[in-house]
């Protein structure tokens, strides 16, 4: 089984994990493990947006559909949004 080194823990976070693995009766590295594994398989069970809020949403986007107004163009006014994006990924526009 494969081992693995924490380094620069902030003392309150190794604090709390102390706390909690006395609390749930597990030692410091078991409490880890859960603590990991439960938040790992959070991330890949998402859960499913309920259909109230699903269909809220499409109504307030059809509500806004077409409202914008701008000064300038259409041309000028994609400029200006893309100047204005702060690095990440690139995009097709």
């Amino acid at each position: 089984m494969a081992s693995l080194t924490l380094k620069n823990l902030p003392d309150d976070l190794l604090r709390a994990l102390r706390e909690a693995a006395e609390s749930d009766r597990r030692s410091l590295t078991q409490e880890l493990i859960h603590l990991l594994d439960t938040a790992l398989r959070g991330r890949t069970e998402r859960p499913a947006r309920k259909v109230r809020d699903v269909d809220a949403q499409v109504a307030a986007w059809r509500e806004l559909a077409g409202k914008w107004q701008s000064d300038v163009d259409a041309a000028t006014e994609s400029e200006r949004l893309m100047a204005s994006r702060t690095s990440g990924r690139e995009v097709d526009y």
